[in-house]
């Protein structure tokens, strides 16, 4: 067999040799059409590993009548891109392809930027991370545009797969190989999206089977053997490990136990429990809240617990703590409450303190008129504790109403409390 990887093999030789990202790349979009007829616009394409960056870059090359070259943001250097711009100069016009473009550095900038600009050299630029994060505004700014790759769906990996079995020059196809319909499904299945990992384990797996008679049997066994860990995604502290995170806070915040469990596996798959143990605390008090003030203590305790046990093990204290968030009643009162409060001090709803509220311990205080204050728990109000009228807020703020509450959970009750105490300043 060749040298290279069936996946490298594989890649596609122009545009409408590529699988999925029709959104992108179909014969119906601007950016199909416009490199039909030979105008390539330099572009940002983002997304996670395997799912077509690199692919579409160079099927673009391939339909292009354009000189193409390829450099790695983290190993090129100045005078890799001066190359490339005398050759620009040379060409009149040049497609570069910059994989991990996010780790471009300042001094590949300004080499490079210049010729971006007045079109000698057109740009494609791969990144993993979110390039409105990640992505230099210069770079973003001379990029025509900006698209998000999507996952491979199982059937456009079932494609993927089987013109890899049936490509006689580049693929398995010249090789006797006895593979169901079910076991191109698993494969697909397993690589989650990810042509690359789909090609690697179906090379992987024609090595690893055994012959007979000349023909190689794929067996389930080999699939599932080869397949245990290739789905999981995410790199840790990368942009997808942040959707991670939001996805699995979104998830519990609307309910949905299998969701929330499903982002939490992926999270912990990536190893980094102190992340996860942060944001569940967080989610805590952000999304259940006053409805259920219990489950701060009972979230801090699993995540001690998951500190004390390290994984695989902290995975059962962290399932436990999700499936309570998520089925507990849910309030985000209390903080709303407090980023009202921030938001009309920043817009200027400022007063002083009332003199009767100001510290008196210390010679002097009376002499500038601080006291008055009257002790609330000197006047008892049935089974609440002391509650007496008098004047909290500032003069101009007055009356200002920042906590609306929830009516689910504890917090009802705690709601009952508060709308009495308001009727009672009115009174």
């Amino acid at each position: 067999m060749a040298i290279e990887p069936l996946a490298y093999r594989m890649r596609p030789q122009t545009i409408d040799d590529i699988v999925g990202q029709q959104h992108v790349i179909g014969p119906h979009t601007a950016l199909y059409k416009m490199i039909q007829q030979q105008h390539v616009p330099s572009m940002l394409l983002y997304g996670e590993p395997g799912i077509g960056k690199t692919s579409i870059a160079y099927a673009i090359a391939g339909s292009s009548k354009l000189p193409f070259f390829a450099l790695n943001a983290t190993q090129a250097g100045k005078k890799d891109v001066e190359d490339i711009v005398v050759e620009a100069r040379i060409s009149g016009k040049v497609l570069l392809f910059l994989d991990e473009i996010h780790r471009f550095n300042k001094l590949q900038q300004d080499t490079l930027l210049p010729h971006v600009e007045s079109g000698a050299i057109v740009l494609i630029g791969a990144t993993t991370e979110n390039p409105f994060h990640d992505v230099n505004p210069a770079i973003r700014s001379r990029c025509g545009e900006i698209a998000q790759l999507k996952r491979l769906t199982i059937e456009e990996m079932e494609l993927v797969i089987t013109r890899a079995l049936q490509d006689r020059d580049n693929g398995l196809g010249k090789y006797p190989i006895t593979i169901t319909d079910a076991q191109v499904t698993a494969i697909a299945t397993a690589s989650n999206g990810d042509a690359r990992k789909a090609l690697t384990l179906l090379e992987s797996v024609y090595y690893a089977s055994d012959e007979e008679d000349g023909v190689t049997l794929v067996r389930d066994a080999t699939i599932a053997s080869l397949a245990k860990r290739i789905g999981v995604y995410g790199d840790q502290k990368g942009s997808h490990f942040y959707n991670l995170l939001s996805a699995l806070q979104k998830s519990v915040r609307g309910s949905d136990v299998d969701a929330a469990l499903y982002y939490l596996a992926h999270l912990l798959e990536s190893g980094d429990l102190v992340a996860v143990n942060r944001r569940l605390l967080v989610m805590a008090y952000e999304d259940i809240g006053l409805a259920n003030p219990q489950i701060g203590t009972q979230v801090l305790a699993a995540v001690q617990a998951s500190e004390r046990l390290g994984l695989p093990e902290a995975r059962i204290p962290l399932a436990n703590a999700v499936v309570l968030m998520c089925l507990s009643e849910k309030s985000n009162s209390a903080y709303k409450a407090l980023d009202a409060a921030i938001d009309a001090i920043h817009n200027g709803k400022t007063g002083d303190i009332p003199l009767h509220l100001r510290d008196t311990h210390y010679a002097g205080a009376a002499a500038l008129g601080h006291g008055g204050y009257q002790y609330p728990h000197n006047t008892p109000v049935g089974t609440f504790g002391g509650w007496v009228k008098q004047q909290y807020l500032p003069d101009n703020v007055e009356g200002t109403t920042f906590y609306t509450p929830v009516i689910a959970g504890e917090e009802k009750r705690l709601a009952t409390i508060y709308e009495r105490l308001h009727t009672f300043k009115q009174q």
